[in-house]
């Protein structure tokens, strides 16, 4: 596989578009902020796919980030997320980064959840607006996250049952909900169950490094809670890392080179959306 001189990118490695300040158009990721956050520097990404049109509807990819990671260089930002162009290559969905929203709602909070509250409803409240205004299909939204953003699918896209009506699934990637107890509030298993509890029977890929072990240690006397797949990813065989900006197995980006787990991962994804459309 030739790698590039310049970026260490094996040539056909998808690269995430560069946030910009532009007009929202198809192929653009663009920054926004809400109205209810006019003059602060709390924001959050839009993505319009290259085959958006005015009018269309189409399938919606909200994401969560990781915290910021220095070894990853992870650096927690809404700018900076990855995984959710990584699973539909650009194409065909439209993909919004969520902030979380930092104690006193000035600013995005790059490690945690900030004020848990004002993050679930900047949810709650942008993502209806953004399928409003750019043919976002209700019906089809998928909550997805890496690290941090892999719990916060549940942490915060479950947090009640107003949000956990939106989705039609979740992906993650490295860390599930309730796998282990963490230094913030409700971060136990009981208190997870019953966030995952809110998704009554919705599919769920779990993916991961050790995405079996959150099978084998956690969630096997669960399964009941959702329709799960766990879809283990060896980072260490996609990248001969450190390649390029692969500097770290603990990655958002192991969806942009091709792989079979890749095929698996987008193959999940079509067959929720196919199944909605033989439904109608």
């Amino acid at each position: 596989m030739g790698l590039t001189a310049v970026t260490g990118l094996a040539a056909e490695d998808l690269v995430t578009p560069v946030m910009t300040n532009d007009t929202p158009a198809a192929g653009k990721r663009v920054r926004q902020i809400a109205r209810e956050y006019v003059g602060t520097e709390v924001y959050h990404s839009l993505y319009l796919p290259v085959d958006w049109k005015p009018g269309g509807r189409y399938p919606v990819i909200v994401e969560y980030t990781g915290n910021k990671f220095p070894p990853g260089q992870g650096s927690g930002e809404v700018k900076d997320a990855n995984l959710g162009y990584g699973m539909s290559g650009g194409r065909s969905f439209i993909w919004v980064v969520m902030p979380y929203v930092q104690e006193g709602r000035k600013e995005n909070a790059v490690t945690w959840w900030g004020d848990k509250q004002a993050t679930v409803d900047y949810c709650k409240t942008n993502l209806p607006r953004i399928c409003d205004q750019f043919g976002g299909d209700l019906d089809n939204l998928f909550v997805c996250g890496f690290s941090r953003g892999a719990i916060g699918s549940s942490y915060i896209g479950l947090a009640d049952d107003e949000i956990a009506a939106f989705w039609k699934g979740m992906f993650t990637h490295d860390h599930f909900d309730g796998q282990k107890t963490w230094g913030y509030p409700d971060s136990d298993r009981e208190s997870a169950l019953k966030r995952l509890a809110r998704l009554r029977g919705r599919p769920v890929l779990i993916c991961g490094q050790h995405a079996s072990a959150v099978r084998d240690d956690f969630l096997k006397d669960h399964l009941d809670l959702a329709e799960f797949t766990f879809l283990d990813v060896p980072t260490t065989e996609i990248f001969d890392i450190p390649e390029g900006p692969y500097i770290h197995p603990h990655t958002d980006l192991w969806m942009h080179r091709e792989s079979e787990q890749r095929k698996q991962a987008r193959a999940w994804l079509q067959l929720i959306l196919a199944r909605r459309e033989a439904k109608k």
